[in-house]
């Protein structure tokens, strides 16, 4: 399977790996931000061993929202308001393809996500690729309440000098959750509950 410019093959090892470590632990798996879909087939994939969990996707549908001061850099130029736009239909047209089990699938900006309606009750796995500052804050306040016990989120691009914001959400709310343990694998940060 080719995998798009998104994802790096060392991260989706990361991804595989860390997924696999959360076998055991109760909840679902959700992403928010999930593109054209490529990762989530990944994680589809490695949830075949894991088949009592769902796989549920976010995202806008409507690329990338505007950039907040967080987000400025001098060499993020190419990540403007409405690139990275993908829809829906690309992405189940992908799980068909693939002959996966079809995931939970939400069109909507994260900040218009109702956590108790559009999340599932408890979760043991979560992938945030919001980009930006905002997006990457609001999937962590999303997601935190509904960690069970050793489940882990990760989070895209936090080593990532084009999108600053992702990094700066990330220590944010690392400094008001001391609790949690923290760990960089690829590039890639890791919060395990």
């Amino acid at each position: 399977m080719s995998y798009d410019s998104q994802i790096a093959q060392r991260e989706v090892d990361v991804l595989v790996t860390e997924l696999a470590s959360v076998a055991d632990i109760e909840g679902d798996v959700v992403e928010f931000g999930c593109y054209a879909g490529d990762t989530s087939v990944i994680l589809a994939r490695e949830l075949q061993n894991q088949p009592e969990k769902w796989l549920w996707l976010y995202d806008s549908f409507e690329g990338l929202p505007e950039k907040g001061a967080a987000d400025q850099s001098a060499v993020g130029w190419r990540f403007k308001a409405g690139e990275l736009k993908a829809s829906p239909e690309q992405v189940a047209h992908k799980f068909k393809k693939f002959q996966l089990p079809d995931p939970v699938i939400k069109k909507a900006w994260f900040n218009e996500l109702d956590p108790i309606a559009d999340l599932p009750e408890k979760i043991s796995f979560a992938l945030l690729d919001g980009d930006f500052y905002e997006s990457i804050k609001t999937s962590l306040a999303l997601v935190t309440p509904k960690l069970a016990a050793g489940a882990k989120m990760i989070i895209h691009d936090y080593r990532n000098p084009q999108l600053p914001g992702s990094a700066k959400a990330v220590n944010e709310f690392l400094a008001e959750h001391p609790e949690l343990k923290f760990y960089l694998r690829a590039g890639l940060a890791i919060v395990e509950a």
